[in-house]
């Protein structure tokens, strides 16, 4: 997934979005199995430089709250949604609460959801106000450059979305997509990678969010999207008229330069700070006995109860 994110979304703006977003499939034989973690609980992990964060027994976590089905924002705790602690009145749900919750489970901590924009998550996380980002990162290079990373967590592919109206609905491979109007999500490999190799696309100004990307494709302005698996399944489950386009396994699909770009590409992770060992190893204890079929249950679980936002 190939993503990237801004400051805490106001209720106003979560609630405002008409539509979903995602579905889960596991990836291709690029993604990476995840590295073994450290045996040893969190509690008895080797003392880290930089201080783990949940010290205070309590989990802080950035996410958009706006990024279904990774993650949404709904107005009660119906589901296991919990609150969004700098948005009154409103409760996150989604894949990315509720495999946190099971990593604050695991090692008896409180779950804290920050509301955050994309752009931002990074840097909040550097300054130390969220100890952890779960919001469908990718494990791309260039990030993990900023941020150590747990996981994966995921495997996504890549594929496209379109009107089921639509004159390339039934296409079998990106050539088939030439000069359609496009877009994708702001600061993604979707948009950054994927789209310039569709044969004289139409490139728009990338969407500041996922809603907005499918309500770009919802209202005409676009012919299709680019995106991963569960933000199509999930935009799919809410509304009938769009259709994926799926060219993974066939010879006409996005390309990398390598498997390993390919992999860190698809494979999505959890960030804590450069240096947050004891942080990093109790993730991965959580996630390294988790198969892709159980994460593939998991997304389809938070894609069966996402709301109509």
């Amino acid at each position: 997934m190939r993503r990237n994110t801004i400051t805490a979304l106001t209720l106003t703006a979560a609630l405002s979005l008409t539509l979903a977003a995602c579905g889960s499939d596991g990836a291709t034989g690029a993604a990476a199995t995840p590295a073994a973690p450290s045996s040893a609980p969190a509690a008895s992990a080797a003392p880290s430089a930089v201080p783990s964060g949940v010290e205070d027994g309590v989990l802080t976590v950035g996410m958009e709250c706006a990024y279904a089905p990774y993650n949404w924002t709904q107005t009660d705790d119906s589901n296991g949604a919990v609150p969004i602690s700098n948005v009154p009145g409103a409760y996150a749900n989604g894949y990315d609460v509720m495999v946190a919750q099971k990593i604050c489970d695991a090692n008896g901590w409180e779950l804290e959801v920050v509301s955050t924009a994309w752009d931002s998550l990074i840097p909040a996380l550097q300054s130390g106000t969220l100890d952890a980002i779960i919001a469908g990162q990718s494990m791309t290079a260039e990030r993990m450059a900023e941020v150590d990373m747990a996981g994966p967590y995921y495997y996504a592919d890549i594929v496209c979305v379109t009107t089921a109206d639509s004159p390339y609905a039934d296409a079998q491979g990106i050539s088939d997509l030439a000069g359609g109007v496009c877009t994708a999500q702001s600061g993604t490999n979707w948009y950054d990678t994927c789209l310039p190799q569709i044969p004289d696309a139409q490139i728009q100004p990338p969407a500041d969010t996922a809603p907005a990307m499918i309500m770009s494709l919802q209202t005409g302005t676009v012919d299709f999207i680019c995106t991963d698996v569960p933000t199509a399944k999930g935009a799919v489950a809410k509304d009938p008229d769009l259709v994926i386009l799926d060219f993974n396994g066939t010879e006409d699909n996005f390309t990398f330069a390598t498997p390993e770009e390919e992999a860190e590409n698809i494979n999505i992770g959890m960030s804590v700070a450069k240096g947050n060992t004891v942080l990093l190893d109790a993730m991965n204890a959580v996630l390294s006995p988790m198969t892709r079929e159980d994460f593939n249950a998991l997304m389809d679980d938070a894609i069966a109860v996402q709301p109509e936002v």
